[in-house]
């Protein structure tokens, strides 16, 4: 099959299209001809590998010293499955589904940047929402999980204010959505250009970071949320700490191991099904410019997720 390989840690030109043998479902996995996959923040910065000395050693020790040991990337995954193991009765070959490769901090797996993946059934597996395409059903688990994870570390009650901070990535955009669907009054930080998106997904007010008045425009909040984390900061960012009510609560992404349940991931189907939650897609690159995919995510500048599709 083909498949993108990582040759080392480093930039995007360490990621080349390879040859491997196509996986084997275990008799609890289903094998899954991937349509499409996303490239995700977090792809960008294991790839990298840049962290300082003890963090990035740390890292080395979980998934490779050099390399990744595990040379495909990805976690997301859409297509159609194509084979299972005699124990899998949940899906049936045919079926159009969606997945994310970690179910717990110690159960993870990569391997989407590729032709095929297998997956064990209990995972964060499902089948394909009925109303997105494989592309738009890519776009769900990574951003979505992830603010699933920041939402449950609130309380919001209809009426209550929360402040997003970088509502116009992956991450944010489900958050931002999530905290409408709650009940929030959501005001959205980001850039300028990205104002018609969020509004779009429900935002309330908007506040571009770039701006010289940006400080005077924030109000007080119950919830600040932080959906970029260390990565990106701003002078807005740090007033953000401080606008929040009695008994307000600041949440940022880095803060903690996300917990990514399967009761989350069938959640963001339903939210999805039910035409609540939209995923939402900036760019579409084929698998052979993977390397180029990584280049354009590392700008830090995407709005919503960049998806890979994968032909046969």
């Amino acid at each position: 099959m083909k498949a993108i390989r990582c040759t080392k840690y480093g930039g995007p030109e360490n990621l080349i299209l390879d040859h491997f043998e196509k996986p084997s479902p275990k008799a609890n996995e289903v094998l899954i001809k991937i349509k499409a996959t996303s490239v995700t923040a977090s792809d960008v910065l294991l790839r990298r590998m840049n962290e300082a000395a003890i963090p990035k050693f740390i890292l080395q020790l979980i998934f490779g010293f050099g390399k990744p040991r595990n040379p495909i990337l990805g976690m997301v995954t859409a297509g159609i499955v194509e084979d299972k193991g005699a124990e899998v009765t949940s899906f049936n070959i045919g079926d159009a589904v969606f997945a994310y490769g970690s179910i717990s901090p110690m159960k993870r797996r990569f391997g989407s940047y590729a032709e095929y993946i297998s997956l064990p059934e209990d995972w964060n597996l499902a089948k394909k929402p009925t109303n997105t395409s494989f592309e738009e059903a890519a776009a769900i688990p990574y951003g979505g999980l992830l603010a699933s994870h920041l939402i449950d570390q609130t309380n919001i009650k209809p009426g209550d204010s929360v402040l997003i901070y970088g509502a116009s990535g992956s991450i944010g955009t489900s958050a931002l959505q999530l905290a409408k669907i709650a009940g929030a009054q959501v005001t959205s930080v980001c850039s300028a250009r990205n104002f018609e998106l969020v509004q779009s997904l429900g935002s309330d007010k908007e506040i571009d970071y770039t701006s010289d008045s940006a400080e005077e425009k924030l109000g007080v909040y119950d919830y600040v949320i932080d959906a970029v984390g260390n990565s990106k900061t701003s002078k807005l960012k740090e007033k953000t700490k401080l606008a929040l009510g009695e008994g307000g609560k600041y949440i940022s992404i880095d803060k903690g191991v996300p917990k990514t349940p399967k009761s989350a991931f069938i959640k963001l189907k339903e939210h999805v099904e039910s035409g609540k939650l939209r995923p939402v897609i900036d760019t579409v690159f084929p698998l052979e410019k993977t390397a180029d995919a990584h280049a354009y995510v590392e700008q830090g500048h995407k709005r919503g997720n960049v998806i890979i599709t994968v032909s046969h």
